[in-house]
């Protein structure tokens, strides 16, 4: 039995689509990222009591990569889709090249509070820096605060990461509208590269479907993985 799909998932270009493709696929990262926040769950949205039980990324506008437990069912005719069973093979100390695109988090306790307040990785790491010294100290910040995340996530889902091999592709902040006179849920962004060896396949195959990170309704946290050698 297969652990899910992993899904190439991209709109029709036929005349039918593409002339609803501007409502479908708005202008701007962040009303992208909030429309496919929607537009994904018509292919998983089989029930009102329905939850979320797949991740995806953009890859560009239209055009994202899913995996999902369920197969996708395209409904609606909106889109083509190429899937496959994901169910990697893999072995302890298995080395693997890794493409994520994060929204790491950590949580601090608050004196005087019963609840931990939640900050972003990086800008927790660079509040600790003197504010006149934050610019210059960001390009070393992010791969150290993405590395330490990283490692305590591995320990948790059974892998390791390769010592120096760490990338940091992108970083930044993404707006997504929430509505109408809402405001916009507003989170930071690392895209990452590296190579990891997986130290507990029993783990690691099930955290690969449910993710990394949080705001993954949103395009974050599903690890692409292929073997490294």
């Amino acid at each position: 039995m297969s652990a899910g799909f992993l899904s190439r998932v991209a709109l029709r270009r036929d005349a039918s689509v593409q002339a609803i493709a501007r409502l479908l696929v708005p202008q701007g990262e962040g009303q992208q990222h909030g429309a496919a926040h929607h537009l994904l769950w018509a292919l998983f949205g089989d029930g009102a009591d329905r939850t979320r039980d797949f991740l995806w990324r953009q890859t560009e506008p239209g055009h994202f990569m899913v995996l999902s437990v369920r197969e996708p069912m395209d409904h609606h005719g909106l889109f083509d889709i190429e899937s496959r069973e994901f169910a990697p093979r893999l072995k302890k100390e298995s080395p693997l090249r890794f493409l994520l695109r994060a929204n790491a988090t950590v949580d601090r306790k608050v004196p005087g509070r019963t609840r931990s307040q939640r900050h972003d990785i990086v800008m927790d790491a660079l509040h600790k820096i003197p504010s006149g010294e934050r610019a210059a100290a960001r390009e070393s910040v992010v791969p150290a605060a993405m590395e330490a995340w990283l490692a305590r996530q591995g320990e948790r889902t059974g892998f390791e990461l390769e010592a120096g091999a760490l990338s940091i592709e992108n970083c930044d902040v993404m707006r997504i509208p929430r509505g109408q006179g809402q405001g916009k849920a507003t989170f930071g962004v690392v895209d990452v590269t590296g190579v990891l060896r997986v130290t507990d396949p029993a783990l690691f195959t099930p955290a690969l479907l449910q993710g990394f990170g949080r705001a993954r309704a949103f395009g974050c946290g599903l690890m692409l993985i292929r073997r490294a050698f």
